[in-house]
């Protein structure tokens, strides 16, 4: 009998690292792939994408819907509620053999505890990692402590997950999932891209992405007010910005960028660009300015330049084509001029990822397929 295997994923960003994972366990005889899909997938303001999942060519088996049109603290609980009740009734009906989550966020986490009480295994993907500045980071760890099989990115992390407890045998290092997509993709053409997303990339241009830092003394307003003060000086650059993740605070940074945008010609404002266009850009400009772990995870492998900004990735490993800046104006606009330094570019192009080369998804479907899950749910605690 062929091991069921169901994926949960809330997010385009989580998507775009599982895409590759689900692919070889779709692809895989002697497994059979669920996926449930929640959170922004399912939501009109972040680009209804679930329907690229199934443009890729997958079955979504179960939508379980959480996101209300608040993002004040009370309605991320609530929507956590509704996550984890609407998770355990799919997880029933579908009865798995093993629930693979990615991440750290609030639905993947209300998931994985469903999946706990059900005495469902759980897979990990990209754990023991960092992020200081948001509550992402207790929720990763708690994750952590709640699954079974790990899949980790780099030593750092799968040490931090052994500190956690964790069974050495049941922690595997098989580097980022991001850059799999990079290498498996066929990106677009400048001129195909500048086709699809309708506007012209002109000799200087910018990738931003800034999400709600959701545990920094300074409200996430102020910050892209900074950050947005930073790029209006830009008037020779192509602004390309791809819309923040619902969390607490999203809401008011999505207004202020389409504020921002009808009054700048040279910027366009994306809800979702999806894997393909969002790689193909990263591939067609100059560097990415904002705080997406994309910006550490998979950019350098493009040879490109990152303004990290705030401490929101404080404690992930960078490459030396991270530049990191405080979320004040002058700063982000001193970090710009250094993106585009002769002395800058010229490290660029030795630049390492410290995340991989690639390969990290068959790595994982492997250890899904192979990986004994008798009496895995009976945990212990592994002391060093």
């Amino acid at each position: 009998m062929s091991r069921k295997i169901c994926v949960v994923t809330g997010s385009r960003a989580d998507y775009g690292l599982l895409r590759w994972v689900m692919q070889g366990i779709k692809d895989d005889p002697e497994l059979n792939l669920q996926v449930i899909v929640t959170g922004m997938h399912l939501s009109p303001t972040f680009g209804l994408t679930y329907k690229v999942i199934e443009e890729d060519g997958f079955r979504i088996d179960a939508k379980v819907e959480i996101l209300g049109s608040s993002d004040f603290p009370t309605a991320i609980a609530e929507s956590m509620a509704l996550a984890l009740t609407g998770s355990a009734k799919a997880f029933s009906e579908l009865n798995p053999d093993l629930v693979v989550v990615l991440g750290d966020r609030f639905e993947i986490f209300a998931a994985t505890a469903a999946a706990l009480v059900a005495k469902i295994p759980v897979a990990h993907l990209h754990g023991g990692e960092t992020t200081i500045g948001a509550f992402d980071e207790a929720l990763r760890h708690s994750i952590t402590k709640m699954s079974h099989l790990h899949f980790v990115a780099t030593q750092e992390y799968r040490d931090r997950v052994l500190q956690l407890g964790e069974n050495p045998k049941n922690v595997y290092l098989v580097g980022g999932l991001g850059i799999d997509s990079i290498k498996n993709l066929p990106l677009l053409s400048r001129k195909e891209l500048e086709t699809q997303l309708g506007i012209e990339f002109g000799t200087k241009s910018l990738l931003i992405t800034f999400h709600p830092v959701t545990l920094d003394a300074e409200s996430p307003e102020q910050q892209m007010k900074e950050l947005l003060a930073a790029l209006s000086h830009l008037h020779d650059t192509t602004l390309i910005f791809t819309m923040p993740n619902a969390d607490t605070g999203g809401r008011v940074l999505i207004k202020m960028i389409k504020e921002f945008v009808g009054r700048n010609k040279n910027a366009k404002a994306f809800t979702s660009l999806g894997q393909l266009k969002y790689l193909s850009s990263i591939s067609h400009i100059d560097g990415v300015v904002g705080n997406s772990s994309s910006g550490l995870t998979e950019v350098p492998t493009f040879k490109k330049g990152t303004i990290n900004v705030g401490v929101r990735q404080l404690g992930r490993p960078q490459a030396t084509s991270v530049i990191n800046c405080e979320p004040i104006e002058k700063d982000i606009r001193r970090a710009i001029e250094k993106l585009y330094s002769p002395d800058f570019k010229l490290n660029l192009a030795v630049a390492k990822n410290p995340y991989g080369e690639g390969g990290a998804s068959a790595r994982v479907v492997k250890a899904l397929k192979d990986a004994s899950l008798e009496g895995i749910v009976k945990k212990t605690f592994h002391d060093l």
